[in-house]
């Protein structure tokens, strides 16, 4: 009922141990809180807070327009109403490394249990789309170093994303890769990487954990989790899946209604009364409303 059980600490420590393990770890992406608490009862292993998602979710375009105070609100929301370790978009720091720390310490306060910070010019764009700029080696060492320098639980995931593959090829993308490591990174996220290989490639130049983009229209193919982890991967988001498959079906329902006059026709595809009420668990609810006002006023006179 209410809020998770679970401390951020905990799920922190919880998500160290599975990448520990080797495990191929699978985290879609929650648009709101509603849909984290459906990825936990489906039994997925950890939520992915989308910068982009977040960007739609406010009627803007994923070019930087978002705030950390926006971010950070959005990602406390979700993050506290599941008992996954959530994973959240944090872009380029928001400024420049001491805002980069802050970024830090206000998502570590949010409750994630990881966030990645690109080394894309500020303001960014979205990682699959063309004319991207990237930072040079020394400022993108800076943000990372000062990202993990500012974290207060040394278990808070900080994990590196590169998109200088798209600008400068590969063999750059496994330097910059190399470089972040040792900045001070604890896991690597190459974006929009061409195909298996390529994450091969970065698998075996790094020795920390590394993040597959499964993301729907981008430049990667949609690889299996059995392709994946054949060639090493830890985590594999699929950061606007569900609100892609939310907005087609809006899309769709919102057509029948002005084809049809009514959303009848829609109905078998809807999400039934029962199906949501079991998700917030109405049930603990009332059972907590119960036990609190079972009172009478013949008794409490006085």
């Amino acid at each position: 009922m209410l809020y998770s059980t679970v401390t951020a600490a905990t799920k922190r420590q919880l998500l160290r141990e599975r990448l520990a393990s080797g495990d191929l770890l699978q985290f879609p992406g929650a648009f709101n809180p509603l849909s984290a608490k459906l990825i936990q009862d489906k039994g997925f292993d950890g939520v992915y807070i989308s910068g982009a998602v977040i960007s739609a979710d406010l009627g803007l375009p994923d070019i930087g327009l978002t705030t950390l105070t926006e971010v950070a609100m959005r990602a406390g929301q979700i993050a506290r109403m599941t008992d996954l370790p959530a994973i959240v978009d944090a872009d380029t720091g928001f400024g420049e490394p001491m805002n980069v720390a802050r970024t830090v310490q206000t998502l570590e306060d949010a409750g994630v249990a990881g966030l990645h910070i690109e080394d894309q010019v500020n303001p960014k764009r979205c990682g699959h789309l063309d004319g991207k700029a990237v930072v040079d080696s020394e400022t993108a060492v800076q943000r990372i170093r000062a990202a993990a320098t500012a974290r207060r639980d040394p278990n808070l995931l900080i994990m590196a994303r590169t998109d200088i593959r798209a600008v400068e090829g590969l063999p750059a993308a496994i330097d910059r890769a190399k470089a972040l490591v040792d900045a001070g990174a604890d896991a690597i996220f190459p974006e929009a990487m061409r195909d298996l290989s390529e994450f091969e490639a970065i698998r075996k130049a790094v020795s920390v954990p590394v993040l597959a983009n499964m993301t729907e229209f981008g430049k990667s193919e949609l690889f299996t989790t059995d392709q994946l982890a054949g060639v090493g991967i830890n985590i594999v988001i699929y950061p606007v899946s569900l609100l892609r498959l939310a907005m087609g079906a809006a899309e769709r329902g919102l057509d029948t209604l002005l084809a049809e006059g009514t959303l009848k026709p829609a109905v078998a595809d809807m999400q039934t009364r029962a199906r949501l009420y079991e998700l917030l668990d109405y049930e603990a609810y009332n059972t907590f409303d119960s036990g609190v006002f079972n009172f009478t006023l013949e008794t409490n006179k006085d």
